[in-house]
């Protein structure tokens, strides 16, 4: 009987066995997807995803896809693509706004200052808000 216990403690010990994940890049896409999949069928996965099952085969088998797949891909994965990419939080910089009007006689000169004025201001409430 003291076969038992060991064989106990051997499932246990693979069952409990944690294989580290890849970190998020664009060469470790394919395996990342792979790894998710797991079990699933391609065909089920890539509908899942929104792609082509071949589309699917092939970034799994290391070929980058178009960003419109890559979105959608790194959206199943919940996985920022900017993290995929390689740049971190503090290293991707919001767009900054910036007015420009065309010069149209229809426009007041002071209508289009307010109208200037407005848009810059919303863009400084939207970067302090994201600051908090």
């Amino acid at each position: 009987m003291g076969f038992v216990p060991e064989v106990k403690r051997y499932v246990f010990h693979i069952c409990n066995t944690e294989t580290a994940m890849p970190q998020p890049s664009l060469e470790t896409l394919g395996q990342l997807v792979a790894d998710k999949r797991g079990r699933h069928g391609v065909r089920v996965t890539a509908e899942d995803i929104g792609i082509s099952p071949a589309t699917l085969s092939r970034v799994e088998n290391g070929h980058l896809p178009d960003l419109e797949n890559f979105r959608k891909i790194c959206r199943w994965l919940k996985v920022d693509p900017s993290a995929m990419l390689g740049f971190d939080e503090d290293s991707v910089r919001r767009p900054i706004a910036a007015v420009h009007f065309r010069k149209k006689r229809t426009m007041e000169l002071e209508t289009a200052r307010a109208l200037a004025d407005m848009i810059l201001a919303a863009q400084r409430a939207l970067n302090a808000r994201d600051e908090f």
